[in-house]
């Protein structure tokens, strides 16, 4: 179990707010349906990834969760946007109102079960679904399928008074370790997973930090109308991606892990595969 708590939670509202975040970000918010969600990117005016985050339609309102090093700067970016649209959309900033734990590893969803209410489809819940519920009889709450490990798992959201009682019902379960995000580093970069701030920056597009999936299929609507900051130096008019000068790659295989942020790749011993990558 990790304390994830230091993300940035946004709830976004009002009939334009899908209209909205495909300004911001590349992907596709128009077609989430109801309890779906993605990865997104959200750009500056250069194509470059100002952060990344998680975005689900909640039904009623747009849940999104970004970096906790990066949310204030990212909606210092949403104001400056809203500025200019015009339309009808407003942000709520849930700042230390709800909190987030994930849960990750094979027997997150075991571990899930016994806090979920009774008849609750866990089986079926999708991987980067997410849906309001109650957790120990607690209301206000609300997981999803995703995490940052490369395995299953789920990040909760709840309200900040009860988030002591659930982590502590969650860690009386003997399989549940309390968990470092030293630990998520590791198995992130297994799993191939960037880390803002280490893989990516505000001078590295999606194409250049091999994200341009994000975005869709060469075919797909955001690939071909754009739209979002920056697109331009992203995207050609015929939505193909623009060429660029460096791209981020996994090595493996070296006898020894190199140092962070050299030139060419970001290294660690992997616990999980016992190489360095």
């Amino acid at each position: 179990m990790f304390d994830v708590s230091h993300m940035g939670q946004i709830r976004w509202h009002g009939k334009d707010r899908a209209d909205f975040l495909e300004k911001v970000v590349v992907g596709d918010i128009k077609g989430l349906v109801p309890n779906s969600g993605l990865l997104s990117l959200i750009t500056n005016a250069d194509g470059g990834i100002i952060d990344d985050t998680v975005i689900v339609n909640a039904g009623d309102h747009i849940h999104m969760v970004v970096n906790g090093a990066c949310k204030h700067g990212d909606m210092k970016h949403f104001q400056e946007q809203l500025d200019d649209f015009g339309g009808d959309v407003t942000m709520e900033y849930l700042e230390d109102t709800m909190q987030l734990l994930a849960i990750q590893g094979q027997g997150a969803a075991a571990a899930m079960a016994k806090l979920l209410p009774d008849g609750f489809d866990l089986v079926n819940m999708g991987f980067m679904t997410g849906v309001d519920t109650t957790l120990m009889g607690i209301e206000g709450c609300r997981i999803t399928r995703c995490g940052y490990t490369g395995e299953d798992g789920f990040e909760i959201s709840m309200p900040a008074e009860s988030t002591e009682a659930i982590a502590s019902k969650i860690l009386e379960d003997p399989t549940v370790k309390p968990t470092g995000l030293g630990a998520r580093d590791s198995l992130r970069l297994e799993a191939g997973l960037c880390l803002y701030g280490n893989d990516l920056d505000g001078t590295t597009t999606p194409t250049m930090g091999v994200l341009g999936w994000t975005m869709g299929g060469p075919k797909s609507r955001r690939r071909l109308e754009g739209g979002f900051v920056g697109a331009e130096h992203v995207l050609t008019p015929e939505g193909k991606f623009k060429k660029v000068s460096k791209k981020r790659v996994g090595i493996i295989g070296m006898k020894a892990p190199a140092r962070d942020h050299t030139e060419i790749y970001d290294a660690k011993f992997r616990p999980s595969l016992k190489v360095p990558i």
